[in-house]
């Protein structure tokens, strides 16, 4: 028997077609880009950019190092310190509080504005001649020298550009850099500011030692015052009463008074006596009855002197003058006690003033300068370049901005 093949007996599959490959596109050939070529817009700008930058900062460059005149800086710094003396007198504790407290703070604020103001450029024109001194190279360099011909407040702001005031609010240290065409220049302007601040310090402290003690000063005199006018009060009565002493007066008229009684009790006893051995009639009976009214009588005015309307020294009762004197001396020991205290208030404010004074005290000295040190030209001439090149570059900026909006 005839086996035929497994592989003939099954059908073979028919094969399936491969896809083709899609042709690949055919890359444009671009044409090779031409030479950018200058055009108008751009020759304007180079022309802007020397125009508006390199020839004002070559121009600039030529006047920092051929007109400029050199510059020297002095150098002065100082503060403001306080006298810490014990007071001498220490007796009420609480009238320290009538002086006042810690003011180099505000002094020191006072001081940095004084040394910018008006006034302090008057003063050292006077002293030094501010204008010819900060005028010696005009017109020569007309940028960084004074006009001669400017007024007083031209002056001072010049004089705000020359002198600058550093204040350090942590430590309240004031330093001044002075600059001047001549290093003796820079020096005797920082050296004459210095004492005009010292005495500005000095002004300052003597007005708050016034304020200080001014309370005090016042009611002292008004103390002093009242005082005196108790104690001329004082005199006139004793001069119309003619009595210094009005209470060891009254105690003589008392001791009279209580003699003439003891006088009378003995007198009423002898008289007792006399009438138990003689008769009414009887001269000695008359004498010592005579005797007993006299004593009645003198009895009577003396104690008339003490009632409200009894003759007593310079026509008054005792009563009326021991009342005014009573009041007279109240009045003056009030007085007194109110100038004591008055007195102790016064030394106390004295003290806590003079412990409180002020004063300045230089911790850097002016010198005199051995290099010039301005005006600074490298950071000029980069500085003066910087702008220019900011401007003109906004300038551009804006021209392109409007080109492409349109």
């Amino acid at each position: 028997i005839a086996v035929k093949p497994l592989a003939s007996a099954v059908a073979k599959p028919a094969a399936r077609p491969v896809p083709a490959k899609p042709p690949t596109p055919v890359q444009p050939v671009r044409p090779p880009v031409a030479v950018a070529q200058p055009r108008r817009r751009h020759w304007l700008m180079l022309v802007s950019f020397l125009l508006m930058v390199m020839l004002p900062t070559a121009l600039w460059a030529w006047y920092l190092w051929a007109r400029a005149s050199d510059q020297y800086v002095s150098t002065v710094g100082f503060s403001v310190r306080k006298e810490q003396m014990t007071p001498s007198i220490d007796l009420l504790g609480g009238l320290s509080s009538f002086a006042g407290g810690n003011g180099s703070a505000s002094d020191t604020d006072i001081l940095y504005e004084y040394i910018r103001s008006q006034d302090m450029v008057e003063k050292v024109d006077h002293e030094l001649d501010l204008r010819a001194r900060f005028s010696r190279d005009w017109p020569h360099d007309f940028i960084f020298a004074f006009d001669p011909d400017g007024h007083v407040e031209d002056l001072t702001k010049y004089w705000q550009r020359q002198v600058k005031v550093l204040y350090d609010n942590s430590t309240a240290l004031i330093t001044l850099n002075v600059s001047a065409f001549s290093a003796e220049d820079a020096q005797a302007i920082a050296a004459t500011v210095f004492k005009e601040s010292s005495d500005k310090i000095n002004q300052l402290s003597a007005v708050a030692q016034s304020d200080a003690t001014r309370l005090a000063t016042e009611e002292l005199e008004k103390a002093r015052g009242e005082l005196t006018e108790t104690r001329q009060a004082m005199t006139a009565f004793r001069m119309k009463s003619q009595i210094v002493d009005p209470q060891a007066d009254l105690a003589g008229q008392m001791g009279v008074l209580g003699g003439l009684q003891a006088q009378l009790a003995e007198a009423l006893v002898a008289n007792d006596m006399l009438l138990d051995n003689a008769r009414p009639t009887d001269h000695r009976v008359t004498q010592s009855q005579q005797k007993i009214d006299a004593l009645r009588r003198l009895i009577d005015q003396e104690r008339s002197k003490f009632g409200a309307e009894g003759q007593g020294p310079a026509g008054e009762s005792y009563a009326q003058l021991m009342a005014e004197y009573e009041k007279l001396a109240v009045d003056r020991e009030f007085a007194e006690g109110a100038y004591r205290t008055a007195r102790i208030a016064y030394e106390t404010a004295i003290a806590e003033a003079q412990r409180q004074s002020r004063y300045l005290a230089a911790h850097i000295e002016p010198k005199v300068a051995q290099s010039s040190t301005e005006p600074k030209r490298l950071w000029l001439l980069f500085m003066v370049a910087g702008m220019l090149m900011a401007g003109w570059s906004i300038l551009v900026l804006i021209y392109y901005s409007v080109r492409d909006r349109r």
